[in-house]
C-alpha cells in the first residue's frame, strides 16, 4: 500500500528566515502561503511554518545510541544517496548539527544513516536513510 503524504504544522519566529532555510537550504518547494504561515514540500509531505512569535521548539532530549537525540523532532527518511547529497548540502551551508551525520546501531538490526539539527526557529530535525529500507520496523 503507497503511503500518504503527511502534514505537520511547526512553530516558527520568523517567517523569512524559515523561507530561507526550507526553501533554500532544504531545498524545499513552497506552496502557499499567507501573512503568518507558509507551506513547503517537504519531500512529498506538506509542512506548514506558522509565525508563533516568542514560542520555544526544545522540550528535552533522550539518550539513543550514545547521543543526546532533542525531543520534539522530526523528518523525513531518504534514500542513502538522497541523505549523502542532504548531508554534504546542509554542511556546506554551514548548519550545525546537533548530532553530526553518521550510521546509528551498526551493525544490529535497524541499522541506519542519521543526522540532527535545527531550523532558525530552533525545530529539532532528523534525517535518516537505510542501505536496507527493510530495516525501517527492525527488532
Amino acid at each position: 500500500m503507497p503511503l500518504s503524504p503527511f502534514h505537520l504544522a511547526f512553530p516558527v519566529h520568523d517567517l523569512q528566515a524559515a523561507r530561507a532555510f526550507w526553501g533554500g537550504i532544504m531545498g524545499c518547494p513552497e506552496g502557499r502561503s499567507a501573512a503568518d504561515w507558509i507551506d513547503f514540500d517537504f519531500f512529498g509531505h506538506q509542512i506548514v511554518a506558522h509565525l508563533v512569535p516568542g514560542r520555544s521548539a526544545d522540550a528535552g532530549g533522550n539518550a539513543v545510541d550514545g547521543h543526546d537525540v532533542p525531543v520534539p523532532h522530526f523528518g523525513i527518511i531518504l534514500s542513502m544517496a538522497d541523505w549523502r547529497r542532504l548531508a554534504d548540502r546542509l554542511t556546506a551551508a554551514g548548519v550545525r548539527f546537533e548530532i553530526a551525520p553518521h550510521i546509528r546501531f551498526k551493525g544490529e538490526p535497524g541499522e541506519q544513516a542519521t543526522m540532527f539539527f535545527r531550523d532558525p526557529s530552533g525545530n529539532a530535525i532528523e534525517m535518516k536513510a537505510f542501505e536496507d529500507p527493510g530495516q525501517l520496523f527492525a527488532r
